[in-house]
């Protein structure tokens, strides 16, 4: 899983880069190989006016296909970014589950005739 961490009005510090690391390893490891690159925009919409405008977002890539957006908005960033991950966790979930119901495996193939399709007639001289 790769993991680009971006901020927006509001200095990435390592502390941060660190917690959003943790918290989506924790959220998205279970899926393994499934979860590919993970954009996080930390954002603070506000600026220095304050109020509860720090936000996160996430956009989770899954391999072979799809995409999971998800946001959460506080006044505290970490608070932000340990609910969206958890929102994260569970959309992955219900796409990967919506991808298995769309695709339902295929029905077992019937046996085929013996001796490549032909007619196998029991008893003597071709009756």
């Amino acid at each position: 899983m790769q993991v680009h961490v971006r901020g927006w009005n509001i200095e990435v510090t390592g502390a941060l880069r660190v917690h959003v690391g943790r918290r989506l390893a924790f959220a998205l490891s279970r899926f393994g190989q499934r979860s590919g690159r993970v954009l996080v925009r930390l954002v603070d919409v506000n600026g220095p006016r304050g109020g509860d405008d720090k936000q996160c977002r996430l956009d989770v890539s899954l391999i072979p296909s799809g995409n999971v957006l998800v946001e959460d908005v506080d006044a505290d960033m970490y608070a932000a970014i340990d609910r969206a991950t958890g929102r994260a966790a569970r959309s992955v979930v219900r796409e990967l589950q919506r991808e298995r119901e769309r695709w339902p495996p295929r029905p077992m193939p019937t046996p085929a005739s013996p001796v490549g399709g032909a007619m196998i007639r029991e008893g003597g001289r071709g009756t």
